[in-house]
């Protein structure tokens, strides 16, 4: 299977203090899924990073993700257009475009699948190619 990685499953996994950390750690290690990170996942969670906890953890993050087990994802012309749509549709929950865009790209790509701390928009959100996303880890 695969998977779509969000900016609150990365920022726990590097933040030992995060209450969710050690279920975000575990369900990483046993992961044989192909992981995918959106970019523009990236600026979001480098700033947090950054913001909470260092510059030096921000560095240490991006050479962790270097690692063969993530698979970036660039943003194409239909995923900002659709991540547009998917803005206006759910406009009531103060969607950010981070969500927004990794729906996009989940949509396109056809995973169910998605690695995120962030219930409150991924169980309200219908995407076209499922009923509903899987969400990981359960919390």
């Amino acid at each position: 299977m695969t998977a779509i990685v969000d900016t609150s499953f990365l920022v726990s996994l590097t933040n030992p203090k995060d209450r969710h950390h050690e279920t975000c750690a575990t369900l990483a290690r046993g992961l044989q899924e192909r992981l995918i990170v959106p970019y523009v996942v990236l600026p979001e969670v480098t700033y947090l990073i950054n913001k909470y906890q260092g510059h030096h953890i921000m560095r240490q993050f991006v050479n962790r993700m270097r690692r063969p087990i993530w698979n970036f994802e660039p943003a194409q012309d239909s995923d900002l257009a659709r991540a547009a749509v998917i803005l206006d549709k759910y406009r009531d929950l103060n969607l950010d475009f981070v969500d927004a865009a990794i729906v996009a790209v989940a949509e396109r790509l056809n995973v169910r699948r998605v690695l995120t701390l962030d219930r409150r928009d991924f169980r309200v959100i219908r995407p076209r190619h499922c009923p509903s996303f899987e969400l990981f880890p359960e919390i």
